[in-house]
């Protein structure tokens, strides 16, 4: 993604002192008809800038990371409310980077623990080769007729990352809205790095009134990690296929959940163009697949969009494509800063 040309406003608008180390919030609401950060906050290694230009009702925010990524033992917690009829669209500026590990931990990991963030398989303390985890946690609250469009850029880990990251969604009623992109490309291809990470798991949850709805988790375990592995088979068992051979040709995969009134008419779009292109199966993978299924018996009850491309710019264009009816909701111009 370019850079914004926007003049920005600066994570200032509330006092970051009361911030622990890595930590953000963000609280917009609506006046006059016009969205207004009230709180948009946030401390080292977290960034947040706002343009100061948007479509009436709609706020926009760029989640960043100073030195243009995170890195092992970097522990990043963000709060967002939306509330009082606003709408929010959150964006990065290029992709999410992870860089490998290293020893030790910068100066934004802290004490803070939470047991979801507990490792599916623990690496052993003290291990000269155990990846430092990197962990961002972020929870959302959207309340009545409001809207939250999440719509970064894809995560990227480099060789021997390890990245974990919890999303937690939480609807007031049927009358919010949600629209959420999580993606991971496979790595610098350009430096023979394919799949070359340690461990990378996403889990995103979505509660409407207090009730789950749906949990996605995708877990990916690079071929050091997955050698770890307890196995009881026979010494002549058939060798483990690396990641990247399980994963090619394919190097860019997208999840896109939406639900809410807000997103109706983007969901029943996508159902009439999946309806136009029945998938069949091919010996030889096109540059791109994807899937479409709701989440209950109707499209007011939220949908799935699964994407995998041969290339991030495959996956970016079939995104646009798909949540092309964003645009009347977010606004045309900030809908092409999410896809440019």
């Amino acid at each position: 993604m370019n850079s914004p040309p926007y003049p920005f406003a600066d994570s200032v608008a509330s006092p970051s002192a009361e911030l622990k180390s890595g930590h953000g919030r963000i609280v917009v609401s609506s006046h006059a008809s016009k969205a207004v950060f009230s709180e948009l906050a946030a401390t080292y290694p977290l960034k947040l800038l706002s343009p100061r230009v948007g479509a009436d009702g709609v706020a926009v925010a760029y989640v960043l990371s100073y030195g243009g990524g995170l890195i092992g033992g970097d522990e990043v917690v963000l709060d967002v409310k939306v509330k009082d009829d606003a709408r929010l669209v959150l964006l990065s500026q290029g992709s999410t980077k992870v860089f490998k590990m290293r020893l030790g931990t910068r100066l934004a990991s802290s004490a803070w623990v939470d047991s979801s963030l507990a490792s599916p398989q623990p690496i052993p303390e003290g291990s000269a080769d155990a990846p430092t985890l990197t962990t961002q946690v972020m929870d959302y609250r959207v309340h009545e007729g409001c809207g939250l469009y999440l719509l970064p850029e894809p995560v990227t880990c480099f060789r021997d990352a390890s990245y974990k990251q919890i999303q937690r969604f939480h609807l007031e009623d049927r009358t919010s809205s949600l629209v959420l992109v999580d993606s991971i490309t496979s790595g610098r291809q350009a430096l023979g790095e394919d799949w070359d990470f340690a461990k990378y798991y996403s889990m995103n949850e979505v509660w409407i009134g207090g009730k789950l709805i749906t949990k996605d988790v995708m877990l990916l375990e690079g071929d050091r990690e997955a050698a770890k592995s307890p196995d009881d088979s026979s010494r002549h068992r058939v060798p483990k296929r690396l990641l990247r051979d399980q994963l090619a040709p394919y190097s860019c995969y997208a999840m896109v959940l939406l639900y809410g009134p807000q997103a109706q008419e983007t969901i029943e779009d996508i159902a009439n163009q999946y309806k136009e292109h029945i998938v069949y199966q091919r010996r030889m993978p096109t540059d791109s697949l994807w899937s479409f299924s709701l989440l209950g018996e109707n499209t007011t009850d939220g949908a799935v969009v699964r994407i995998a491309g041969k290339e991030t710019e495959v996956v970016r264009s079939c995104l646009k494509a798909t949540l092309r009816r964003l645009e009347r909701v977010i606004g045309v111009d900030t809908f092409r800063r999410a896809f440019a």
